[in-house]
């Protein structure tokens, strides 16, 4: 799988860009600020139908302008294909010049892994950053994970309401086993969908982390959760439903897991170092990179944001060893050189490609 062409207008600082792209690995640099990851950013789009950068999407129209185009022109294994979103006072995707009705139509056609440097927070910040990142990678897999994750949500909402209901407005508490029963159901699916996934990672994480870190170090990942069956996460919420009632929300859940990354036995994100998080989330990374290639038979693009500054040359060269028969898109603030590796140049200055 790889992007033959992106065609950006009025998107972000660019008012006009038609870039034609390597099959390989494409090196996007320039100084801060010239609209690199704007065309990071327009890929994430066309794959996910959002921006990882920001949830208002008029941010992503070109100052002064009405209206913003993204075009996408890619080629898979079995076919080709194009994805166009235009953004205005409303948001409309098509897929191959057919208006799509649902996200979920678009997940999928395009895959990515994508790394920016905000990614260190997958570790260092809360759950919910490693939450996110299994959603996105399984989202992009299984459209029926979306669904429930969706309908799972919606239920926590509507109980969480009700559950102030019965606090302020004495309602009976045993209206509350409607709901039960359906987060039961629906989280009981998403654990065994993220269960599934981690295991996936599992088997390949240390691989690739010895790859580079060359031997010195032991990964282990360890997914958490409470909610491995329906008859558990039913018990649970009834044993905790007076606490549920007197704090307002669903205090226990699936929207509550998380997993733990170790190094030799250590929780990464409390003992290790910058560099090692670094290389920890890069391995993860990677090991999403194959887990995609698995499930489709073919590498996703792997859009990376800045990171080659964040390594040594001897972990950024293991690591492009890593990435054989994939495309990559990476950005940087320097041109950089591969020897003996196919790539592209591309100097951005200003919503420009400098020849």
């Amino acid at each position: 799988m790889y992007i033959e062409k992106i065609k950006l207008t009025n998107f972000r600082n660019y008012k006009q860009l038609d870039l034609n792209l390597n099959k390989n690995i494409n090196i996007i640099y320039g100084n801060n600020a010239q609209g690199k990851t704007n065309i990071l950013e327009s890929i994430f789009l066309c794959s996910f139908g959002k921006s990882f950068r920001t949830s208002k999407e008029k941010e992503m129209i070109k100052f002064n302008e009405k209206n913003s185009i993204v075009e996408i022109f890619y080629q898979k294994k079995d076919r080709n294909g194009k994805i166009k979103i235009e953004i205005g006072d409303k948001k409309q995707i098509y897929l191959n010049g057919i208006k799509i009705k649902k996200l979920s139509e678009l997940l999928g056609n395009i895959n990515i892994v994508i790394f920016t440097p905000d990614d260190i927070n997958i570790l260092k910040e809360g759950p919910a950053n490693r939450r996110r990142f299994l959603d996105m990678m399984i989202g992009q897999l299984r459209p029926s994970y979306v669904y429930n994750l969706n309908m799972y949500l919606k239920t926590i909402e509507q109980r969480n309401n009700y559950l102030r209901q019965i606090k302020e407005e004495n309602k009976p508490e045993e209206m509350l086993e409607i709901w039960d029963e359906k987060l039961a159901d629906y989280g009981e699916k998403i654990f065994n969908y993220r269960n599934e996934f981690i295991e996936k990672i599992s088997k390949r994480i240390n691989q690739i982390h010895n790859g580079i870190t060359e031997n010195k170090e032991e990964l282990k990942i360890e997914y958490i959760s409470n909610c491995e069956k329906k008859d558990t996460y039913l018990k649970i919420l009834k044993e905790r439903r007076k606490l549920d009632i007197i704090k307002g929300f669903t205090t226990k859940g699936v929207h509550r897991d998380d997993f733990m990354i170790y190094i030799n036995g250590k929780e990464v994100n409390v003992y290790g170092s910058q560099g090692q998080n670094r290389t920890v989330i890069l391995s993860l990374k990677l090991s999403e990179l194959n887990v995609v290639y698995e499930e489709i038979g073919e590498y996703p693009i792997l859009l990376l944001d800045d990171f080659m500054s964040e390594l040594d040359e001897e972990r950024r060269k293991n690591f492009l060893n890593n990435i054989k028969d994939t495309q990559v898109i990476l950005t940087g603030t320097e041109k950089i050189d591969l020897p003996n590796l196919e790539y592209n140049l591309y100097n951005i200055k200003k919503g420009e490609v400098l020849l």
